[in-house]
């Protein structure tokens, strides 16, 4: 079992940034993805961005390509979402997500563990 706890949403004017905090506990990481997902409202959870704990480089969605950025705390065992020039339309939860084998990165259903979200509000 991996727990996950998310952290650092807000309210936030357009233009300005966030960071996240996902910290995991439970068992050792290894070679397991961990993953941002944001769902806004009426909407479907959707991908932000993942990194394989093990190393390596994130993976991005398109539309946050360039302006967040996904990094890990091998000792804190926690990763964090850098959100900076936010957008109205980006108000949503964002989630933490966690699994030890994933064939699609961006797949929400190849997730086994998440969080329980953080709220971002975006104001214009």
């Amino acid at each position: 079992q991996v727990q996950l706890v998310e952290s650092g949403g807000g309210l936030v004017q357009a233009g300005g940034s966030l960071r996240l905090s996902c910290a995991a506990s439970g068992r050792s990481l290894g070679t397991y993805v961990l993953a941002w997902f944001r769902q806004a409202p009426g909407k479907e959870r959707e991908f932000v961005a993942a990194i394989r704990w093990s190393g390596g480089s994130p993976s991005y969605a398109d539309s946050v390509k360039g302006r967040f950025t996904m990094s890990r705390d091998n000792v804190k065992t926690t990763v964090y979402l850098q959100l900076n020039s936010l957008k109205v339309e980006e108000t949503a939860v964002y989630y933490c997500a966690a699994a030890p084998f994933v064939v699609s990165w961006s797949r929400s259903s190849d997730y086994s563990y998440w969080g329980q979200g953080t709220q971002v509000t975006v104001s214009s």
